[in-house]
């Protein structure tokens, strides 16, 4: 049994110590905002936060959470209070296919936590977020929320534009809508 903190609240799990945390969130827990990609932690679709620090997940033992908190893009922002990266998707209009999109906003996430007011070279030397070749990867969106939000404020949009834009779903967990093809 293993125990650590999701999304804020208490969690316990029964699964093999080295089961990939990622298959614990979507098989176990439910929680599938989290994505699988390429099952090497190198593209970033599986990205969570792990005691605040951007953590690919595919390949990342339960085990090793044990004790530690884990957020996921269902645990990012809510339907009422946007975490500040979400609404730049939303004002940016980020997504493309949308599969990808959470490791992105959570890797974002983690980097403006740690480097708030980045300049273009801090936003050029960070751990590439994702490798798909034709996806801006965040970057202007990066520069942008950085220079419009700093300092992680949140703002709100109302619950039927999110609706529409697939961003929230009937039971209020941030989701991006499209699978994967």
């Amino acid at each position: 049994m293993i125990n650590f903190t999701l999304n804020g609240e208490p969690a316990q799990v029964d699964a093999p110590d080295d089961m990939p945390l990622l298959w614990v969130l979507r098989d176990k827990l439910g929680l599938t905002g989290t994505k699988y990609g390429c099952g090497m932690a190198l593209c970033g679709a599986c990205t969570v936060h792990i005691d605040g620090s951007a953590t690919r997940c595919c390949v990342l033992p339960i085990a090793a959470v044990a004790g530690k908190a884990v957020t996921t893009i269902e645990g990012l922002g809510t339907e009422a209070n946007l975490h500040v990266v979400q609404q730049a998707w939303i004002d940016e209009q980020v997504p493309q296919c949308g599969y990808c999109q959470p490791g992105m906003i959570m890797a974002v996430a983690s980097f403006l936590k740690t480097t708030p007011e980045p300049d273009d070279a801090a936003i050029a030397r960070r751990d590439g977020l994702m490798k798909f070749p034709l996806h801006r990867g965040g970057v202007e969106e990066t520069r942008l929320t950085a220079k419009r939000h700093g300092n992680f404020t949140r703002h709100r949009r109302r619950r039927q534009d999110l609706a529409q834009l697939g961003i929230i779903g009937g039971t209020g967990q941030f989701k991006m809508q499209r699978a994967h093809p």
